[in-house]
């Protein structure tokens, strides 16, 4: 940033509407179900125009396997010593506390977040949640995809360990801070979400899930595409403002900030049907780019299939329902 850069920043007239504090988290994880546990995790507090005050950064023993290793690096020898998170839970809560939790996908960091406090019979100081792939939509900013490496790349953010919570929270702190002046510069509202604490999670002892091999090694964690075939019939199409229906056959288009393979898996368990093509029997698309000219695109709306994003999927796998007894 210059020195003019600087000053036109300084001189950007502050939304009295917008918070007094930010605290930019990431955290790693040993998948994305909810027994799933958090490995590491890192947060950048941030003041009211979005600069940097400290930052911390711990990992988490999960007492279970670590999960894709290959993704985030953190091995059982690794995690073995760390803490366990009722331990680090107190100092989590107090870089926390009173400031807006800004994330890449919030809805998954806060879940996972809030399922580690219900876990330790405890909830998590927040109140409100950012997600920065809304934030950028509403910036309309001219993205290739929702990755955080092409919204890094946009700001001109080098990123150094990708799958790093320390560096991934830094790389998103620093892109988040233009990106706060710029909504402060044109007006734009923050797309702030409600956090409600989470009183259910899983205590079942984890067990290899469909689709993966108990060693987690990037050769062997998948022995193939083919998953085993739904055991609940088709419900129908997906309705807006209502929950998923297990049965539901949901195909997916574009990039996705989740790894696809990952998010596909949370899917199958949440008993969904991945369809791999769209037909007029598809459910529901979900993809981050409803305009693209994708075939799948084209075809959810000839069929005139309902379409959401991969922020409000994340948050509808929370609760996918049984079909009614009468349905």
């Amino acid at each position: 940033m210059t020195m003019l850069d600087d000053r036109q920043t300084a001189a950007t007239p502050w939304p009295a509407a917008y918070p007094q504090g930010y605290a930019v988290v990431d955290v790693e994880t040993t998948g994305l179900a909810r027994d799933d546990r958090i490995i590491s995790a890192a947060v950048y507090r941030l003041d009211i125009r979005g600069n940097v005050e400290d930052h911390w950064y711990t990992l988490v023993n999960p007492e279970r396997d670590p999960g894709p290793v290959w993704i985030h690096g953190l091995t059982s020898d690794v995690l073995e010593g760390a803490p366990l998170f009722p331990e680090i839970a107190a100092e989590f809560a107090r870089r926390l506390d009173g400031r807006v939790l800004v994330a890449h996908n919030a809805i998954f960091d806060w879940q996972m977040i809030a399922r580690e406090y219900a876990r330790a019979r405890s909830t998590a100081p927040v109140r409100q949640r950012l997600c920065t792939i809304a934030l950028s939509k509403e910036l309309a900013l001219p993205l290739p995809n929702h990755k955080l490496e092409s919204l890094a790349a946009h700001f001109g953010v080098v990123q150094q360990r990708a799958h790093h919570a320390l560096d991934d929270a830094r790389v998103l702190a620093e892109a988040f801070r233009p990106s706060l002046h710029a909504a402060a510069r044109d007006g734009v509202r923050l797309p702030l979400l409600e956090c409600l604490p989470l009183t259910e999670w899983s205590d079942a002892p984890a067990t290899p899930r469909v689709g993966y091999q108990a060693s987690y090694r990037q050769s062997g964690w998948r022995a193939s595409r083919k998953r085993p075939a739904c055991p609940y019939p088709n419900p129908g199409r997906y309705e807006p403002g209502r929950p998923l229906l297990r049965g539901m056959r949901v195909a997916f288009s574009g990039d996705t900030s989740v790894d696809r393979e990952l998010l596909e898996d949370r899917a199958v368990e949440a008993g969904l049907h991945v369809a791999t093509s769209l037909s007029r029997l598809t459910s529901l698309l979900v993809t981050n780019d409803p305009d693209s000219a994708t075939s799948k695109t084209l075809k959810a709306k000839s069929f005139g299939t309902p379409v959401i994003d991969e922020a409000a999927f994340t948050q509808l796998l929370r609760d996918v329902a049984a079909v009614p007894a009468d349905g």
